[in-house]
């Protein structure tokens, strides 16, 4: 996967995207994992609908069946263009087939409202830089709050039932593009099922959707998910997170889940496949 460069999601030829090994997912071969899905869709909304005085407010994609490993098409349309609200709506298409939906909230920026609201004030730690120059920057780290150790590129030695977080260094969705901090909030924003439904036993949870709030857009590519709550009872699981950065806290994520327990992703899984992500260390 390494030999791939530079590092991105898909290869755009015209209105044609076509998938690299980046994104492969561990449930099953041959489809895509949620976060290059994630990007491709808000990618699309992000060119067509946002402006300097429109901003992404909230993102929601249904996930609700497995997206292919093959060349795929994205449009999009508004379906509300208002004074301070603007909504619109974007589709993934495999060979004609639509296998993903999205839709998305943009709001009109303006003045904070007087008054104060209460808050909860915190900042979820975020890993040592030292750790962050020692390995690829296609790497994520994983944390937990019973590790006892803090920060990992392992994600074996988070296997607790105690809080999650991740750290996420983003990748293009496309090969020569830049990316832009929504693109990455969203697909950072759809590992809010890995960090609320991980537990002791690795992660039995596919999640069929993923809803991103925002506050504010992140400051770079690289941020934080962290849970924020699991619920679950017969199978069906909801889960909240946080996405965070170096200046804090600014977006909510919530998604629905079902059990996926015949396929369930081990830690040693994942910590098998960081390698293929650039390595463990830099030469």
């Amino acid at each position: 996967m390494s030999s791939e460069q530079p590092a991105a999601y898909f290869r755009r030829d015209d209105e044609v995207y076509t998938p690299t090994s980046w994104g492969r997912s561990l449930w099953a071969d041959g489809i895509l994992s949620g976060p290059p899905v994630c990007g491709l869709l808000a990618r699309e909304i992000e060119n067509r609908y946002r402006t300097s005085e429109f901003v992404p407010a909230r993102f929601t994609v249904d996930l609700h069946q497995p997206v292919p490993a093959v060349p795929l098409t994205v449009d999009s349309e508004l379906t509300r263009d208002g004074n301070r609200v603007r909504a619109a709506q974007a589709v993934l298409r495999a060979d004609g087939q639509v296998v993903a939906r999205a839709s998305a909230v943009l709001l009109k920026r303006s003045a904070q409202p007087p008054g104060e609201v209460w808050r909860e004030v915190r900042q979820p730690p975020l890993p040592p830089a030292e750790l962050l120059a020692s390995v690829a920057p296609t790497v994520h780290l994983f944390d937990s709050d019973g590790s006892g150790d803090g920060w990992s590129v392992e994600i074996s030695r988070h296997e607790n039932d105690t809080r999650k977080r991740k750290w996420v260094r983003g990748i293009p969705v496309v090969a020569g593009e830049a990316g832009s901090p929504f693109v990455f909030a969203a697909m950072a924003g759809e590992q809010a099922s890995l960090v609320t439904n991980w537990g002791t036993e690795g992660i039995g949870f596919i999640n069929t959707d993923v809803s991103i709030t925002f506050a504010r857009l992140p400051i770079g590519p690289e941020m934080g998910i962290e849970a924020g709550n699991h619920l679950s009872h017969d199978g069906i699981a909801a889960g909240s997170a946080v996405l965070y950065d170096a200046d804090g806290e600014f977006g909510v994520c919530t998604v629905s889940a079902v059990a996926n327990e015949r396929r369930q992703i081990s830690g040693a899984a994942i910590d098998a496949y960081i390698p293929l992500r650039g390595g463990t260390q830099r030469a």
